[in-house]
């Protein structure tokens, strides 16, 4: 009988990892996958690449770190700030998973990030670290995700730097 019941239990696991190496678990949100940490690059508090492929963070404009491949040659105040604590939220959680929704102009994919749960843009705008973007681009498709994050956005500190759109219109160069 024990046997039998450990059989299964591998049997199981087994049938439970994808393609990708990540075990299928219950998920925080439908349609969200679990993903690597160390898949992950870090580049600013709204943006990662995830194995190579740019991801932006639905819901948040977090301050702008420099970037000149786009003319960005100095950090907003702040940016650096946003980055590292997006970074430590996402590599101390347990599981990190993401709800992708298509791609921007860009080419970046628009994904929602939870972490353990919770939801990324949330515990960003909780230590004003971020504006909030839903108000500009809409829900997404997520009127339920759009409306925690307005929410919390509401509820938290007010940033403590210029909007990042703003600030980027005052400092990108462009190249002729």
């Amino acid at each position: 009988m024990r046997f039998r019941l450990l059989l299964l239990a591998v049997v199981f696991a087994a049938g439970c990892r994808r393609e990708d190496g990540a075990t299928a678990t219950r998920a925080s949100y439908d349609g969200a996958v679990t993903i690597d940490v160390s898949g992950i690059t870090f580049d600013d508090g709204d943006t990662f690449l995830y194995r190579g492929d740019p991801v932006r963070v639905l819901g948040i404009d977090t301050p702008e770190t420099a970037e000149p491949d786009v003319g960005i040659f100095e950090d907003q105040p702040y940016g650096r700030a946003a980055a590292e604590s997006t970074q430590t939220l996402m590599t101390r959680a347990r599981r990190v998973e993401i709800v992708y929704d298509g791609r921007d102009i860009y080419h970046r994919r628009l994904a929602h990030v939870f972490l353990d749960g919770e939801l990324l843009a949330e515990k960003i705008l909780s230590m004003g670290l971020a504006y909030e973007n839903v108000s500009h681009f809409g829900d997404n498709g997520f009127p339920d995700l759009a409306d925690r994050i307005l929410r919390a956005a509401d509820a938290g500190p007010k940033p403590p730097f210029e909007p990042p759109h703003r600030w980027r219109k005052k400092h990108q160069r462009r190249s002729n």
